[in-house]
């Protein structure tokens, strides 16, 4: 397994934390828990990397814009885990406990909008351009989850319909944060749309590979339970391909079981291994590689440097993870 390609851009990242914990503080102090715990839990830190690395892959200097979008972008994500989290009816994320089990939905909810407030007083300060592209993407974000909540235990999804939620929920957000790091560098030229596809690339890869990991990740080390899609009723890519291309199996049985709104564990083993069986989790890398070879195809008109070789590396790092 691949690791994140952080050390060139260390210190940024840290500056990154720092602003992070001090946007945490509230006046109520339930409230500053609450946030800190889901913030606190870690993450890979994947959207500030990204956008520091194509800052730093244009040429940018001072650092300090770059830093408050990438700080902004994280807040911005955490909300939305936390809302996830609720919708989904999560047990565990990042090894923790989900913040609204622990703290009930209610003050999770209000922490969601708390982070979306916190991130939007970093990054509203920033010249309208980038406050535009930024509130776009947070309304597809919204767009996205209701979307999903519509998709939800419908075993006819297409593929291009499962790609319109994952463009939504996680790649426009890491696309945004390769664009704006890139804008924020001082790029104004066709290396925007690059990093911009670049990101869009690297988070669908991203996302098919959660999807994977989901199936037949480590408990241990994913930190949440494997079969969450399947309890939630999500029907992600390795599902798709096993209805449909899925040889050894019997579709017409694992549609069933995806279709059950209340599921036993026994019938969430036994979807995961028909899904595992079906030959799906191989095809879906074989997907996640070539929306990763898709991303690395972006930087080609970059010069060879250690930036750009950073984000060759992230996109290696996105398809051979293991959590």
């Amino acid at each position: 397994m691949g690791t994140l390609p952080a050390g060139l851009v260390e210190r940024e990242l840290q500056a990154v934390e720092v602003l992070i914990a001090e946007s945490l503080r509230s006046e109520e102090p339930l409230l500053t828990e609450i946030a800190q715990y889901v913030v606190g839990a870690g993450g890979k830190r994947v959207r500030p990397l990204l956008t520091l690395l194509a800052f730093r892959a244009v040429g940018g200097k001072d650092p300090q814009p770059a830093v408050r979008i990438a700080a902004a972008l994280e807040l911005l994500h955490s909300a939305t885990l936390l809302h996830d989290d609720i919708n989904d009816r999560g047990v565990t994320r990042r090894g923790r406990l989900a913040a609204f089990r622990k703290y009930g939905a209610l003050n999770a909810l209000v922490t969601g909008d708390f982070l979306f407030v916190k991130a939007f007083a970093i990054g509203g300060k920033f010249a309208p351009e980038i406050v535009d592209l930024t509130a776009a993407v947070a309304t597809s974000l919204a767009e996205g989850e209701i979307l999903q909540r519509r998709l939800n235990n419908d075993v006819q999804i297409s593929p291009m319909q499962y790609l319109d939620v994952v463009r939504r929920k996680t790649a426009m957000p890491l696309s945004l944060g390769a664009r704006l790091g890139a804008y924020l560098g001082g790029a104004r030229d066709s290396r925007l749309e690059h990093l911009a596809r670049y990101g869009l690339n690297v988070g669908i890869a991203f996302q098919i590979m959660d999807d994977i990991l989901d199936v037949v990740g480590d408990e241990a080390v994913l930190g949440k339970r494997v079969g969450s899609d399947v309890w939630e009723g999500n029907v992600t890519l390795p599902a798709i391909h096993a209805l449909n291309d899925g040889a050894t199996i019997d579709p017409a049985l694992l549609a069933r079981l995806l279709r059950k709104k209340r599921k036993t564990d026994a019938e969430v083993r036994r979807a995961l291994s028909m899904i595992q069986d079906s030959g799906a989790v191989e095809k879906a890398r074989a997907d996640a590689g070539r929306y990763a070879s898709e991303a690395k195809g972006a930087l080609d008109t970059f010069p060879t440097g250690t930036h750009r070789d950073a984000l060759l590396a992230l996109a290696d790092f996105v398809v051979s993870r293991q959590r």
